[in-house]
């Protein structure tokens, strides 16, 4: 339906349309784009920063194909990243870090989309800060959003979705980063689960395979918390 330029909805403020057209952007992409067609004003509001960074996106099973072949498509999600969408912002993050090994872009990319509250790229710029050897910085503060996420109980949330998005995305694309065989966390010469972390992962990862009980738990019995993230790296190098 297109709206008549004389009638009085052609004069509601661009702000209220815009207030209008993120609400319709962050319930579905199909209805914005439908919304868009409605008007001018409709169609200018839709060009605004915040439609773009509200815009919902669906997972990955559920994104018609097609959308990666549309060059229309494309400048539309780019436009989204460029106005700092968090979930394309996450995604294309992992993009960056694990199949182009674009590092530095694909952290500055994550460290963007975590501002934002998105609670899987902090998972994952967790994780990946975690994994830095040559950055104490870096870790101290990875340890810091690890103990937060912990806290929160966010933990099991960001593994599940980072794997969805590595594995369907992208799959035999993914090229995860690998853990030295002498890269702990855990430096406590008394902690008696220091550096047992790869053979428990390992042990969890057989159970499941056989669909046994003992898959179940992970590292939560373990009372050193930097064993616990010992253990939680090994599951994220392995997630894809």
């Amino acid at each position: 339906m297109t709206i008549d330029c004389s009638s009085k909805i052609a004069f509601i403020p661009n702000d209220i349309w815009v207030a209008i057209t993120s609400k319709v952007a962050s319930a579905s992409i199909r209805d914005l784009c439908s919304l868009r067609m409605t008007c001018k004003a409709a169609r200018d509001a839709g060009e605004a920063d915040i439609v773009h960074r509200s815009v919902s996106i669906p997972p990955p099973h559920a994104t018609p194909w097609w959308w990666c072949l549309s060059p229309e498509a494309k400048r539309f999600f780019d436009r989204c990243i460029v106005a700092g969408h968090p979930e394309l912002l996450f995604r294309e993050a992992l993009r960056e870090l694990f199949i182009r090994r674009n590092e530095n872009i694909g952290l500055q990319m994550l460290n963007s989309a975590a501002s934002t509250g998105h609670a899987v790229a902090k998972y994952a710029l967790t994780m990946t800060l975690l994994l830095r050897t040559d950055d104490n910085d870096e870790k101290q503060k990875g340890l810091e959003l690890y103990r937060k996420l912990d806290a929160a109980g966010s933990l099991a949330e960001g593994k599940t979705r980072c794997f969805s998005i590595l594995t369907m995305s992208w799959p035999g694309e993914v090229q995860m980063p690998r853990i030295e065989e002498q890269h702990t966390l855990c430096s406590s010469p008394r902690c008696s689960t220091r550096g047992h972390m790869p053979l428990l992962y390992d042990y969890r990862r057989r159970a499941a395979e056989r669909n046994s009980v003992h898959a179940f738990g992970g590292a939560a019995h373990i009372p050193c918390i930097q064993c616990r993230i010992d253990y939680d790296l090994q599951a994220f190098v392995n997630l894809p």
